[in-house]
């Protein structure tokens, strides 16, 4: 299955160089082993996609309730995964 994702500017290149293996991302959508992330580069600033794009194959998800990056609420209600990509 191929899952589109926001992923921000700071982060793209890190990624397609293949320096940066792994997403950390609120568990409120399905995603698995040998699903494909389609990562589109997104600019927090203008708030708008730069129309740059990476595909990603998910390798391993790891799933948690331990991390403060989103809300409270938001946490409870979907956990967090941890996506490993090649």
């Amino acid at each position: 299955m191929e899952i589109r994702k926001k992923l921000w500017k700071e982060y793209f290149d890190r990624v397609a160089s293949g320096e940066k293996k792994f997403e950390i991302r609120l568990a409120d959508f399905s995603c698995n082993p040998g699903d494909t992330l389609l990562l589109e580069e997104w600019d927090p600033d203008t708030k708008q996609y730069t129309g740059r794009q990476i595909s990603k194959k998910v390798t391993y998800v790891a799933k948690t309730n331990e991390c403060t990056f989103w809300d409270e609420k938001e946490i409870e209600k979907h956990g967090f995964q941890i996506i490993q990509i090649e």
